[in-house]
């Protein structure tokens, strides 16, 4: 058994820990603060995992156990215990650099493509996912883009050999651009005014016909020739596939909701949502919930408040709607690893740390279809745990130390922290 009781010196524990990237041991974590991603803070704790799941979440002041039964156990007193973080509705291991197209995969031509399968295209080996573990971001929702109907995402790890190795869920869901009834002008250095979109009904129209064919397809039992954009609506219809509707405004938000009725939708869900706090008791009623976009972000109205984005989350959980945080995008393969902060600026602005917490781990895995396997620090669940030095949602503070996914130690290096090492030897500078 290794027993690592003293401060930990990273480098000297993964060598010490080798061989637990290969293998599940048992392993405990103890004296951490444990945030059990639900709301529930466990100070002073032991936490345990056995094969690759939690086995015990504990308070050690008032439970024995057997320290001779791990195999090792890691002392982290005074730091920080989380769920793994998610990074949900991102072209993360889609893309590696955005200025070259040939590393793009994350679209197809064609406005409908529900048959489209992002998983596949999933890359294990991009240098982009290193520098999102580092942040604690251990799961990742590859979404596609484009069209009308982008296809269906997957959620995955952000390690592991190739995307099969990787994958957690596979086709959760299938992903719409709702039309927008407001059409935004130029680009955020030289702002235009929105003008309203002359085709809306037009393209309403058009998504709720191809609904129509979908749904009367799938119902059908005298189907003599396969429909593969049809077919792939099956798990939409049947409802073990959600159905991501991406909408911003007020309009939007209620023409989705109301056709996701109309076609008796099970799983709807709102992404993006800049104006959901406006229609809370629709989503509410119809318990359907948002994925919020970046909050690092300006308001689309001038009338509204400059910080309007920014409060979004509290006025969300204020009104009992489910949400989680997301961070589509300019750049949101190498931003995912700001999922963390974002959850941090939704705490200055309203939510208690804890709930903010949830909106990156519980609260997205329930979206997901995912929370009876992660999300939180509860026995039976994946042992997908991350280690941090200080707060994980302050970008002052947080320093991972420690990422576990299935049990499985990974690596915390990454192409970046190898440049900096690199050159503060070159030139003699230390930290």
């Amino acid at each position: 058994m290794k027993h690592l009781n003293k401060p930990l010196n990273i480098a000297l524990l993964l060598l010490s820990m080798a061989g637990l990237a290969q293998n599940k041991k048992h392993i405990l974590l103890s004296n951490g603060i444990a945030h059990v991603g639900n709301g529930q803070v466990v100070e002073n704790s032991l936490v345990s995992f056995k094969d690759g799941k939690i086995e015990m979440v504990a308070d050690a002041r008032v439970t024995k156990i057997d320290i001779s039964s791990f195999d090792t156990v890691i002392n982290v007193a005074g730091k920080h215990i989380y769920p793994a973080l998610i990074a949900p509705n991102c072209i993360l291991g889609l893309q590696e650099a955005e200025a070259v197209r040939a590393t793009s995969d994350f679209s197809e031509v064609g406005g409908y493509n529900p048959h489209v399968r992002s998983v596949i295209a999933y890359n294990t080996d991009s240098k982009i996912l290193p520098t999102i573990r580092c942040n604690g971001v251990l799961y990742t929702q590859a979404t596609p883009r484009s069209g009308v109907i982008s296809g269906s995402s997957s959620v995955l790890a952000t390690d592991g050999w190739n995307w099969e190795d990787a994958l957690l869920k596979a086709d959760d869901g299938i992903h719409v651009n709702f039309p927008k009834s407001i059409q935004k002008n130029g680009w955020w250095t030289e702002p235009q005014p929105s003008n309203t979109n002359s085709r809306y009904t037009e393209q309403l129209n058009d998504l709720v016909t191809f609904f129509e064919h979908a749904s009367g397809y799938c119902k059908s039992t005298s189907v003599t020739e396969t429909n593969l954009r049809y077919e792939a609506m099956r798990g939409v219809f049947n409802g073990t596939q959600n159905l991501y509707l991406h909408a911003d405004y007020v309009k939007d938000i209620i023409s989705a909701v109301n056709m996701a009725k109309q076609f008796g939708i099970k799983k709807p869900v709102i992404v993006g949502g800049k104006e959901s706090y406006k229609v809370t008791k629709l989503l509410r009623e119809n318990h359907v919930p948002v994925m919020i976009n970046r909050l690092h972000d300006l308001p689309d109205l001038a009338e509204d408040d400059v910080d309007a984005v920014y409060k979004l989350p509290f006025l969300l959980q204020k009104d009992s709607v489910l949400f989680c945080l997301q961070n589509q995008g300019d750049m949101e393969a190498m931003n995912a690893r700001n999922i963390p902060f974002l959850a941090g600026t939704a705490a200055t602005y309203g939510l208690s740390k804890e709930e903010a917490l949830q909106s990156i781990t519980l609260s997205s895995a329930k979206i997901l279809g995912v929370d009876n396997l992660i999300g939180s620090l509860e026995n039976g669940k994946l042992a997908s745990v991350v280690v941090s030095e200080g707060d994980i949602l302050d970008m002052r503070t947080s320093q991972v130390i420690l990422a576990f996914i299935n049990g499985r130690l990974v690596q915390l290096d990454n192409f970046q922290k190898a440049l900096y090492t690199k050159y503060m030897n070159k030139y003699g500078l230390k930290e």
